[in-house]
């Protein structure tokens, strides 16, 4: 299979985007009015929310990377958990982790920290409860391999849940960096990495094999002083371009027209600019015997014909 992403980059920019525990003081979500770091903890609390809805308890438990301080915040005390693994891809991350893991000892919560990768997982098969990826398997090169080695990973009726970015997010920046670059060099580089959309995920879900598959979409609005602010923000966090066959150097007349178009396209009375991040949640069971299963095809009794002889047209 082609590889789109280069890890080495992927990983070379984790330990950067750890220690920006908020954006600069001017981005904001436009509904609840803070950064967008704390805006992933909204994200995941509302993944949680989806476990928290059924009665079954996950005593061992898998994070994958991606915000994973915002994971071990909210995890701690919930759904009966008794052993969380904590897996990312960058050593520096995991070293940081480790070192914050004091104020966390309290809840008497097994922890472990793994330097691992989502496209080779080192877990053996039926050995999690649950597990959990927040904002970032988007980085990953095979999405739906990575997913079936995290279903094998899960013993029967294990959860699945995750959060990834979705095709529309930073969609203004992609318009203006295309418009600017069609302007000033006849033609286009990539310049931010693909996403998946949201019909594809209820696919990918049943590509891997999950059971009861299920998927939502958020969309979030944090607004910039500037797309150049922006742009910062981005490689503040470690979200940059990791493609392969990219441009290494932003040229600035590049980047000036872009923040230019930005502004004329998509700027605000206020001055600032909106940025879009679409969030898309997946959640997906590994297979057991004990969960609802539609019948076979051919085995009903009644056709709605015949309903509708019995209830009469006017019934509807």
């Amino acid at each position: 299979m082609a590889r789109a992403l280069g890890r080495a980059l992927v990983r070379r920019g984790k330990p950067y985007s750890f220690p920006l525990l908020s954006p600069p003081s001017s981005a904001h979500l436009c509904t609840e009015g803070d950064g967008l770091q704390s805006s992933r903890v909204k994200i995941f609390d509302r993944d949680l929310k989806r476990k928290q809805d059924c009665r079954k308890t996950f005593p061992t438990a898998l994070c994958l990377g991606g915000s994973l301080e915002a994971i071990r915040r909210l995890l701690h005390g919930r759904g009966g958990m008794e052993k969380l693994i904590m897996m990312d891809m960058s050593f520096d991350m995991i070293k940081v982790l480790k070192d914050t893991d004091e104020k966390f000892a309290r809840n008497n919560l097994e922890t472990f920290y793994v330097v691992g990768d989502e496209e080779f997982l080192p877990i053996k098969e039926n050995s999690l409860d649950l597990v959990i990826s927040c904002l970032g398997l988007h980085w990953t090169n095979d999405l739906p391999g990575a997913m079936i080695q995290a279903r094998l990973a899960l013993r029967p009726d294990g959860l699945f849940l995750a959060a990834i970015l979705g095709g529309e997010t930073l969609k203004e920046l992609r318009i203006a960096c295309t418009i600017a670059q069609m302007e000033r060099e006849g033609g286009i580089s990539p310049r931010l990495s693909p996403l998946a959309q949201v019909r594809d995920a209820g696919n990918l879900l049943t590509r891997a094999g999950f059971s009861l598959p299920g998927v939502d979409v958020d969309e979030y609005t944090v607004k910039y002083d500037s797309a150049l602010e922006l742009i910062e923000h981005l490689r503040s966090m470690g979200e940059t371009n990791a493609l392969f066959q990219r441009s290494n150097i932003l040229k600035k007349d590049i980047a000036l027209a872009t923040a230019a178009v930005y502004q004329s396209m998509f700027g605000g009375e206020d001055g600032t600019v909106p940025a879009t991040f679409q969030v898309i949640y997946m959640t997906g069971w590994k297979e057991h015997p004990s969960q609802q299963r539609a019948k076979r095809r051919g085995s009903a009794t009644a056709s709605f014909g015949d309903i509708q002889k019995h209830f009469g047209r006017g019934s509807c």
